[in-house]
């Protein structure tokens, strides 16, 4: 049986999967994986299915889950891969973006399941990307409950990859953030994304080939400022809701403010959004220039700065913003479906 196991590994090396980079990945990342177990952690790495938990003292505990991807991202990471920290980051970008996905219901995240695919496994890359996703997974709370590591010759280009993941959180039935409460007149405060987070790449790539290698005003590379990590709004929103100060909340990720707004608003209330009341990272300008992209295209397609954004009535905005510093009012709900971003 054992002579029968080498020559069908052979055979599926000579088909393209080598089984024992598999093998090795699975050396490289289990430490990481491992380190962010919480003690609602059953079965973990190396089951059929990740068992977990459920938090004691829940009255009425709601699961909500989400799946996404970093997109085309990749691509750019795959190019400056040498320096250090950019296939971490990538990892990183993945789970942050989960989280602030089902922090708009006011959740807050158990566990991250990821998947990691690529024409060929490169063990050592595989674990640099995991070991970011694990990274995130720590400082967000939560366990690395599982995941795949997919090779697929035929189906990837040769050097590429991609990466997505599934997150599940829980919060309480009475605390679940639907946006129910709010009302016009009531205040946007958003906070700053730092870059392009996880959405447009397609473009921002096109339109800046040739130039990632340049530096901007500031001095930072372009490339640089492309894969600035798409940060969690957790730390900084988790305050607020626990005061109870939140009305709605919205992830501002692929289709911008225009896009993203509405998903959290009632029927037949919408949000005016006055540009110039918070800061545009300098990349956006340049990609705007660069691409021959509108005005108007921009911020249909990009966050444009705005990372995260929460709804406050306006007798608690004076509060809210003292209780998130870096937080600017940019705008209000309107009693008019639709955004408006003048």
């Amino acid at each position: 049986m054992a002579a029968m196991g080498r020559t069908a590994g052979k055979a599926y090396e000579r088909a393209g999967v080598d089984l024992e980079a598999a093998e090795r990945t699975l050396d490289l990342i289990s430490r990481e994986v491992e380190s962010t177990y919480t003690p609602g952690v059953l079965r973990g790495l190396g089951a059929f299915g990740g068992l977990f938990e459920l938090p004691q003292g829940l009255e009425r505990p709601v699961l909500v889950a989400s799946t996404d991807g970093v997109g085309t991202k990749t691509v750019l990471a795959r190019r400056y891969a040498q320096h250090p920290g950019v296939l971490e980051g990538i990892g990183r970008d993945l789970v942050n973006h989960c989280v602030n996905d089902i922090l708009v219901q006011g959740a807050k995240p158990l566990f991250f399941l990821d998947y990691v695919a690529s024409e060929r496994l490169e063990p050592e890359a595989t674990a640099r990307l995991v070991a970011g996703v694990a990274s995130a997974c720590r400082d967000n709370g939560m366990a690395l409950l599982g995941g795949e590591t997919a090779e697929m010759p035929g189906v990837y280009r040769t050097g590429e990859f991609d990466l997505a993941g599934t997150i599940v959180g829980v919060v309480e039935r009475d605390a679940v953030v639907d946006g129910s409460r709010v009302r016009a007149g009531d205040a946007l405060i958003a906070l700053p994304s730092g870059g392009l987070q996880t959405n447009g790449f397609s473009l921002a790539r096109r339109a800046l080939e040739g130039r990632f290698d340049e530096a901007l005003p500031s001095g930072t590379p372009v490339w640089q400022a492309l894969l600035a990590e798409h940060r969690s709004f957790l730390p900084v929103v988790t305050p607020l809701l626990e005061r109870g100060l939140v009305r709605a909340m919205a992830h501002v990720t692929g289709g911008g403010l225009p896009g993203n707004l509405p998903r959290s608003l009632p029927e037949g209330l919408g949000a005016r959004v006055r540009r110039g009341t918070w800061e545009v990272p300098e990349v956006f300008p340049l990609i705007a220039e660069a691409g021959r992209v509108a005005e108007d295209e921009m911020y249909d397609v990009f966050n444009m700065g705005v990372g995260f954004v929460v709804v406050v009535a306006p007798e608690d905005l004076e509060e809210a913003l003292a209780l998130a510093p870096e937080a600017r009012q940019v705008g209000e709900v309107v009693p008019v479906s639709g955004v408006e971003v003048a």
